[in-house]
């Protein structure tokens, strides 16, 4: 996926602190140009930069330039608070520009990626990519695949199906294939798969198993035979987690129940950890839940964070996500702040944010770092983010998104 907006002008940024994304030093005084099409043609210092005559020049002295954020686990479709019944009763028109509006928030808090693991039609990523509507860079998954009675099973008491845009449920290997190939005719950039139960669901329970091995393996066995699809699992408690390590799954999404045997084996398989904490971090109140999603989060919000810091400092692949549409959207680089006070060091979590998340979504030849070649997906933020990284996490703060040298918000 290498889609990117029309672009005619070539712009010059000058006066920066430049973070490329690829853990190395903060070039202090430096210049980032983008050609007509779009891709970045110098990133460095500016004794060292081209001249330019054509180009645009942008002023963004005081400031830190980086490379365009990621944000892999999202759900553009969901409203944080919004129960299952209340969503039977809403206006699919009034939700589609609603889901519009949530993209462009996304984009203009510095995210100019996402991957969507539920809930949103592949027509939101070629509306983007026509121009329709402004957004991030968007794969999609479509719906959950999961089993009767589990995570992906959003059935109310009465037999109605409350999200039948949400969810697949498959209870054997033929049907989780067979799920797979519907989700990929309809657009799926990623297979999601349930590995375990989960909070919100009133069925099931994070420690209890998802998807079998075999059924999972399924999936990935489909993906692989659909242009290298990658699958994600939901994976909160050990078991599942192990599971779907076994099943060869790309990324392990939240991963609450991690274990030192489970780090080792993440980093055997050479998967990827989506921890999502702004789940762990966001203040309970039991007035906006259930009982039992209330009850759920309660237990497992202490040792989700105790067990992410083992994941950081066992020195596991972390690319960021934040179930966004769980969590509030548009606050997305907050979970670079919650990365760090696990243990991570500033840098690490930019990296973790840019490169990192590019390599997942398979992108990291084009997106991911500000380097000569690749396209041109900047974020300009007021500060200095490895001395206060809660700055990116503060959108007003965010002076500057520009995708594919499109500027897309300039607060300057």
């Amino acid at each position: 996926m290498t889609w990117a907006p029309a672009c005619d002008t070539s712009l010059r940024f000058e006066g920066a602190v430049l973070i490329d994304g690829s853990g190395a030093p903060p070039v202090p005084n430096a210049t980032v140009i983008t050609d007509e099409h779009g891709r970045i043609s110098y990133a460095g210092s500016a004794a060292e930069a081209p001249a330019t005559s054509e180009a645009v020049v942008i002023d963004v002295t005081g400031h830190t330039l980086l490379p365009g954020f990621f944000d892999c686990h999202v759900h553009m479709a969901m409203t944080p608070g919004r129960r299952l019944t209340e969503g039977l009763g809403a206006d699919p028109v009034v939700d589609v520009f609603a889901t519009a509006g949530r993209l462009r928030e996304t984009l203009h808090a510095g995210v100019t990626t996402v991957r969507d693991l539920g809930g949103t039609p592949a027509g939101f990523r070629t509306a983007i990519e026509q121009g329709l509507i402004e957004g991030p860079r968007l794969q999609v998954a479509v719906k959950v695949i999961g089993h009767t009675g589990g995570h992906a099973d959003c059935s109310l008491p009465s037999g109605i199906n409350a999200a039948p845009w949400l969810t697949e449920l498959a209870d054997t290997p033929d049907q989780v294939r067979v799920a797979a190939r519907r989700m990929l005719r309809d657009g799926a950039d990623v297979i999601k798969v349930c590995a375990t139960g989960g909070m919100g669901s009133p069925h099931d329970d994070p420690d209890d198993e998802g998807l079998t091995i075999e059924e999972m393996r399924a999936a990935v066995t489909e993906g692989r035979r659909h242009r290298g699809r990658k699958v994600a699992a939901h994976a909160q408690g050990a078991a599942g987690i192990r599971n779907a390590l076994l099943s060869g799954v790309t990324s392990v999404e939240h991963a609450y129940g991690i274990t030192d045997e489970l780090c080792d084996l993440a980093r055997q398989q050479d998967a990827f950890l989506v921890p999502t904490l702004a789940t762990a971090f966001r203040p309970l109140d039991p007035a906006a839940m259930p009982e039992y999603h209330y009850r759920k989060k309660s237990r497992w919000a202490g040792v989700t964070k105790e067990n992410i810091a083992r994941a950081i400092s066992h020195g596991v692949k972390i690319a960021v996500g934040t179930d966004a549409g769980v969590t509030p959207h548009g606050f997305n680089l907050r979970e670079l702040s919650y990365l760090v006070e696990l243990g991570m060091e500033p840098m690490a979590a930019i990296v973790a944010g840019t490169r990192t998340s590019a390599e997942l979504l398979g992108l990291a030849d084009t997106l991911g770092t500000v380097e000569a070649g690749k396209i041109a997906d900047l974020v300009v933020v007021a500060g200095d983010p490895l001395a206060d990284i809660s700055l990116l996490g503060r959108p007003q703060s965010v002076v500057l998104v520009a995708q594919a040298g499109v500027v897309r918000k300039n607060l300057l």
